[in-house]
């Protein structure tokens, strides 16, 4: 036979509660009281909404929580993983977790810099000309021939402009071979021009040569490092000035005569 007791307190022998109900809450034990379950024991509460207390104190051995959030101000002392591991599916960072990002101090996955040159590309003038250009605008082409290579997306050029494939720091190099073409001593000058609002053009620089006589030749070589913070406004032209204007630049669709170089260096 079964029986049923029904009181709202239960207490020890001293007067002190071990179980109070008031109010459909149910208390167990009081203050100072260790309340244990023993080994063997299982207690359930994954049906229940638990309330956790405001801190809560990791002790030596194994604590366990099982799909449970905690707040970071909820905790004190060390908190290892069951597994002592930290994978990327324990964090709850934004942005995509995989092997190629790593983690800011703001909480966000982002892709590291890539090391190393990301773009370099030549391009040549594949047919001889003689006198003057401003800029050089025909006869050009992206160096493909034999061992050539290259790295990255293409620059483009129309009429001797060319644009830049994605905003960056480049490295930009000019290279002239040049002959007298019959003619006694002559001075020579290369340059390159940029724009940073797609019209007007500015020297940025400029290299001088001089041939010394009739049957010579002689070569130059520019360098700029430009800043493309806009791939529709910011572009570079290449020119030349002779003092004779009979006298040649050289070009060649098989080799590297007179050409430019297309290097970027890193990020605007």
């Amino acid at each position: 036979m079964s029986s049923i007791i029904k009181v709202d307190t239960i207490q020890d022998q001293d007067g002190n509660n071990i179980i109070n109900e008031n109010a459909d809450v149910i208390t167990v034990g009081a203050s100072g009281d260790t309340i244990t379950i023993p080994a063997g024991a299982t207690f359930d509460s994954s049906a229940a909404t638990n309330t956790l207390p405001a801190t809560v104190v990791t002790t030596t051995g194994t604590q366990t929580l099982t799909n449970k959030s905690i707040a970071t101000t909820q905790l004190t002392g060390t908190i290892t993983p069951s597994d002592s591991t930290v994978s990327l599916a324990k964090l709850t960072a934004t942005g995509t977790q995989d092997s190629t990002t790593f983690l800011r101090g703001d909480n966000t996955f982002d892709t590291p810099p890539l090391g190393g040159i990301t773009m370099a590309q030549q391009w040549r003038l594949t047919t001889s000309f003689t006198g003057n250009a401003d800029p050089i605008a025909s006869n050009l082409e992206k160096a493909d021939s034999g061992t050539q290579g290259s790295i990255g997306s293409d620059m483009t050029e129309s009429s001797g402009v060319f644009t830049f494939p994605s905003t960056g720091i480049y490295k930009i190099e000019y290279q002239m071979n040049v002959a007298s073409n019959g003619n006694a001593t002559q001075h020579f000058a290369p340059y390159i021009m940029t724009t940073a609002n797609n019209s007007t053009f500015g020297t940025a620089a400029q290299a001088y040569g001089n041939i010394p006589a009739s049957g010579y030749y002689n070569s130059s070589y520019s360098v700029f490092i430009f800043d493309c913070v806009d791939t529709s406004t910011h572009k570079v032209r290449f020119g030349i000035a002779f003092q004779n204007t009979s006298c040649q630049v050289m070009g060649d669709t098989g080799k590297q005569l007179t050409g430019f170089t297309f290097t970027r260096l890193g990020d605007t």
